[in-house]
């Protein structure tokens, strides 16, 4: 059919043409949206899922609901080895001197510009760009971001208020922050929820991000909800294909729907591949199942080229070995002894290979001592890539060695 008029979007954050199966999720942070602004308490939220379902485009509809509440925006993506200081300060600038634009905010605006100065002085770079002619406060100056933040973050609120201008902060990726960066984001949330202040958090992260949120603060549970984020049930996963086929005046058999839901199993972003490659591969409508059949080789190539070849590409040869071993075994999860077995190693040898892999966002760990893909179908596209994988001799090598130490 005419490509010009494919409505399926894969790509990274791309809006899909049916938004189907979270509205749950955008009711929920709608709620809270609206307590907040309203003086009432409301929990942050912090989405949790595994690659490709769709948390990123989750944020942007609640940043578009934010904004549609009246709320001003503050969206980040947090890489990394880049420090949430480095990221909050210029969207933070913005942000005051559109409150310093309202009469009734004025001063409690270029107060918090000055106190924005003095944090950018002290935790980033560049130094004196925040504002020209606002004086620095002494307050948000100590280096101890724990304190700092939540000072900034408490004047921009107070600021916020007066004007009637609520604030959302948006970050996308938050299991990368550092430590001290997550455990400072966590105070400011809790010192402005007890005041009562009009600043609401959401952000999106891998699964573990819920653990790492709860080792930086044992309250974290008691801020956040953290509502998981997977792939679509049946029913969404068709409205989600077949709607917009329908909405550009052509169709899809039912059997070619099932194919594309077991293919996929209901991923957001796998969904879309499919979509998109079953409605070029089709001469007409309406898409049959042949059709999806002869796309699907097309849609694993452009998988395996993009969506899992930029994760791979980041990896060392050990690390790849590791998660080829993962494969080996299936979709996981796995015990990590079964996966030092599979590589012929001990557990100690390969725990830090497990702590890197982590760390890089390609695996969990769902429970403890298990271990999981990040990424789904990970394990088949493993083994499409290394097809005659073996054991590294390295680790077997090691472990004769300590025999013999022994």
């Amino acid at each position: 059919m005419d490509a010009f008029k494919n409505p399926f979007a894969p790509g990274a954050g791309t809006p899909p043409p049916e938004l189907a199966g979270r509205a749950g999720i955008i009711e929920a942070a709608w709620v809270a949206l609206r307590r907040v602004k309203d003086g009432r308490s409301a929990k942050s939220q912090m989405l949790l899922g595994l690659r490709g379902v769709g948390k990123t485009v989750l944020l942007n509809k609640l940043r578009e609901v934010a904004e549609s509440e009246g709320y001003l925006t503050v969206q980040l993506e947090a890489p990394e080895n880049r420090r949430l200081a480095d990221m909050l300060v210029p969207e933070l600038r913005k942000v005051l001197l559109k409150l310093s634009a309202v009469e009734r905010a004025r001063n409690l605006a270029v107060r918090a510009l000055g106190t924005l100065r003095s944090f950018a002085s002290t935790f980033t770079m560049k130094v004196g760009e925040v504002e020209v002619g606002v004086t620095p406060d002494a307050i948000g100056a100590s280096g101890n971001l724990e304190i700092d933040l939540p000072d900034l973050l408490l004047e921009i609120a107070v600021a916020a208020k007066a004007a009637g201008r609520p604030v959302v902060i948006l970050i996308d990726e938050v299991q990368y922050l550092k430590s001290d960066d997550l455990s400072a984001l966590l105070v400011a949330v809790h010192k402005i929820g007890q005041r009562g202040l009009p600043i609401v958090v959401f952000g999106a992260g891998l699964p573990l991000l819920a653990g790492l949120a709860g080792d930086a603060k044992s309250y974290a549970e008691r801020l956040f909800d953290f509502p998981g984020v997977g792939p679509l049930d049946r029913d969404a996963a068709i409205a989600a294909i077949r709607e917009p086929i329908r909405h550009e005046g052509a169709d899809i058999v039912s059997d070619a729907l099932v194919e594309i839901v077991q293919q996929t199993k209901g991923y957001p972003y796998f969904v879309q591949e499919w979509g998109s490659k079953a409605w070029n591969e089709a001469p007409s409508s309406p898409i049959t199942r042949a059709d999806v059949e002869r796309a699907t080789g097309a849609a694993i190539k452009a998988l395996d080229g993009g969506f899992f070849r930029v994760r791979l590409d980041r990896l060392t040869p050990r690390e790849r070995d590791y998660l080829r071993a993962m494969a080996t075994l299936g979709p996981g999860p796995h015990r990590s002894g079964d996966i030092a077995a599979a590589l012929d190693a001990r557990v100690s040898q390969v725990g830090p290979l497990r702590d890197g892999l982590i760390r890089k966002g390609m695996i969990y760990s769902p429970a403890f001592g298990d271990t999981a893909f990040t990424v789904p179908m990970f394990d088949d596209y493993m083994k499409r890539v290394m097809p005659q994988w073996k054991p590294p001799t390295a680790f077997a090598d090691s472990r004769k060695k300590q025999g013999k130490k022994r």
